[in-house]
């Protein structure tokens, strides 16, 4: 049985989960040790100012299933591209964190579709 998290333990876990992505995005692709490249550092920064202002965090697991996309267009392109090669890769280098955003996800997009 799982436990019912609060609107800011999914929030925290929401904000984890992107910037561990964003992290390994960025080393394996610009290949930078320690210290995030200035694009990377960005994008991060503005994913973690839209999750902490996200209204639907109670109702909603992850960005990804939620129906309003409050991305500017071009920032929305970035993070499908991190998510796109670091979602594959979460399961090497972060096993429990991927397995469970897995679980989390595919829960929300069922009861998404049963809701309609």
């Amino acid at each position: 049985m799982s436990k019912k998290l609060s609107v800011d333990e999914k929030r925290e876990r929401e904000q984890q989960v992107v910037s561990k992505m964003i992290d390994l995005y960025c080393r394996k692709k610009h290949k930078t040790k320690g210290k995030m490249c200035p694009d990377c550092q960005v994008l991060k920064d503005y994913a973690e100012l839209r999750i902490s202002k996200c209204p639907f965090m109670e109702t909603k697991t992850f960005c990804s299933n939620c129906k309003v996309h409050c991305y500017k267009p071009q920032m929305r392109e970035k993070i499908r591209e991190v998510m796109r090669f670091s979602g594959p890769r979460m399961i090497f280098h972060y096993p429990i964190m991927a397995v469970s955003h897995l679980i989390e996800s595919n829960k929300e997009k069922k009861k998404l579709e049963q809701n309609k």
